[in-house]
């Protein structure tokens, strides 16, 4: 009997720390990577590192904070000049998200909390009552966020290759079915377990590793289009110090919890939101497709655009998921933005 208590107990010990994950490395801590950023102190006592560009703050008309994507930070290439961005009178604000890079992890990261971090990165940057936000991939969970708990703070949005979330209400089943089978099979069970069962998903990360480019190109090698692949040759060349800095904190308080957070349950339906802005507004939300994006389904982008008809959609012929990356496709990105210009992509 006592044989049978002391194997359980063991067992449920090794279970135990599987499941749990490892402790982060909060950086200025004791034994931590240090701080070589500009931070904001946000009011639950965590930090924020950011990096600024553009025009000069005070003079500028446009403030715009970009949310890069999966496994991205502050150093996020965005391929436009200082100068374009003076010309356009852009102060043009991009920050690590909760725990990656410089940023402290926020255990309690959702749609919502990340939306309240970017309002107060705003404040303690004194970006004033309105400013744009910009949500790439994955980052664009916080700016659904926004939309739904900060749409006054709100001068404009634009989605790009937005990450859709397969278990949003109302999404039909068919397409996201259609969708969803066209991701690698391991990619399709690692995201299951992250939606249902977070905690052993971690545990079996592992076997389930978190994807990069070169295991997309290998596992799923029509999800990058032939743009895509050009622009990863530009990227190569382009310097990269955050390189070694992104996951510094750890995988779990970054990676992961991203991940989690993005293809978690929601307390709101993004399908559901009204516009933020009256009719005659010049205030407005964009949502960028890439015709040939092989990670992020174009008919599904398509279909949320059709339920909320209120933003206006663009689609690049030749993009796939990397195109804010192109620095034409960017300009115009950034030109609908805070211009309302209509991109031409003749």
């Amino acid at each position: 009997m006592w044989i049978a208590a002391v194997i359980t107990f063991l067992v449920a010990g090794v279970i135990h720390q599987m499941v749990k994950p490892p402790p982060s490395r909060r950086c200025g801590s004791v034994n931590g990577p240090p701080v070589t950023s500009p931070r904001v102190r946000l009011s639950d006592g965590r930090y924020l590192a950011y990096k600024v560009r553009g025009a000069a703050k005070e003079n500028a008309k446009h403030k715009v904070i970009i949310n890069s994507g999966f496994s991205a930070s502050k150093e996020t290439y965005i391929p436009v000049s200082d100068e374009w961005l003076q010309k356009l009178s852009i102060f043009l604000v991009t920050f690590d998200r909760p725990g990656y890079a410089e940023s402290d992890p926020n255990p309690n990261r959702s749609p919502k909390n990340d939306a309240l971090d970017i309002q107060e990165l705003a404040d303690r940057l004194e970006l004033g009552p309105k400013f744009y936000v910009v949500g790439v991939s994955m980052g664009s969970y916080p700016a659904w966020g926004c939309l739904k708990y900060i749409p006054h703070r709100l001068a404009g949005v634009a989605f790009i290759v937005p990450v859709i979330n397969y278990w949003w209400p109302s999404l039909p089943s068919e397409i996201c079915s259609k969708a969803y089978s066209k991701l690698a099979l391991k990619e399709q069970w690692r995201l299951r377990l992250i939606h249902y069962s977070p905690k052993l998903a971690w545990s079996v990360q592992r076997w389930f590793p978190f994807p990069t480019i070169h295991s997309i190109l290998k596992d799923n090698p029509k999800a990058f289009s032939e743009s895509d692949l050009a622009i990863m040759k530009i990227l190569s060349d382009v310097p990269a110090p955050d390189k070694d800095m992104i996951a510094q904190q750890g995988l779990y308080e970054s990676l992961y919890r991203d991940t989690a957070v993005a293809y978690g349950s929601w307390d709101f339906n993004p399908l559901e939101l009204t516009s933020p802005y009256p009719e005659n507004s010049s205030s407005s939300v964009h949502l960028w497709i890439g015709r040939e994006d092989g990670i992020v389904a174009p008919e599904l982008s398509h279909h949320v655009a059709g339920r909320l008809p209120w933003i206006r959609t663009h689609e690049v012929p030749y993009g796939g998921h990397l195109f804010l990356h192109d620095k034409n496709v960017c300009e115009m990105i950034l030109k609908s933005l805070v211009l309302g210009e209509n991109p031409s992509f003749e």
